[in-house]
């Protein structure tokens, strides 16, 4: 609890300021506010490892060039540990993380691409166009294909619009598996310390059908259940 309570006082307000610092650094310079989003999510990685005890773990190759980065999903950690190991990558997320006040208008500017998941074909196409826009600029793309936040354990489908997007992109997929959520319990104050692994699978050939491609990326992502 104390830990957690320490995590709370110095990363979320830090946060805010961050917030309101990005909207005019986003006005002035996109690259700019891609190196705040840099500063920002090293300071939370910090704040894990020493405020929380949470460290990450790599296994297997961290990619460098333009890929789709297909990642389990069980905590708020990965989302923002992905941004510090990838560099700076896009990432596809749920609208409604889109829709939050300053954050989230300073979130798309950075390359977040906010996806309506009941839009149908509409959304994909949408998701599609700014995922193309940014593979273009030579940047990874983040993905949590099945969809949500998991427990361990959990194994959902994959969510349709990844098929879609692996198709259209026509770029090699990275799976990479997590634990996270055996130290960042979902829906829960507190965190537990631990060492949370980030396992890089090979990549997968774009061009696949549509059940292998599924089947592959569902088995890696779920390699340390």
């Amino acid at each position: 609890m104390i830990r957690s309570l320490l995590f709370a006082l110095f990363f979320y307000p830090v946060t805010a300021i961050a917030v309101l610092v990005a909207i005019p650094t986003a006005l002035i310079s996109r690259h700019g506010l891609i190196g705040l989003a840099k500063l920002w999510v090293r300071y939370f990685s910090w704040c894990v490892a020493v405020l929380l005890g949470i460290r990450a773990r790599v296994e297997g190759q961290i990619p460098r060039d333009p890929v789709l980065v297909a990642a389990k999903h069980q905590s708020m950690f990965e989302t923002l540990e992905l941004v510090v190991l990838l560099g700076a990558p896009a990432a596809i997320v749920k609208q409604e993380l889109g829709k939050i006040p300053l954050w989230g208008w300073a979130a798309r500017r950075y390359g977040v691409i906010a996806v309506d998941r009941t839009g149908g074909a509409g959304a994909l196409r949408q998701m599609v166009r700014e995922a193309q826009a940014l593979a273009a600029e030579g940047r990874a793309l983040v993905i949590f294909p099945e969809g949500t936040r998991v427990r361990p354990g959990e194994q959902p489908p994959l969510q349709p619009g990844f098929a879609g997007l692996y198709r259209a992109l026509d770029l090699p997929v990275v799976p990479v598996a997590v634990d996270s959520g055996r130290f960042w319990l979902r829906r829960s104050f507190v965190k537990r310390p631990g060492v949370a692994t980030f396992r890089f699978g090979d990549p997968i050939p774009p061009g696949l059908p549509r059940a292998e491609i599924e089947a592959r990326v569902h088995a890696a992502i779920n390699a340390l259940e």
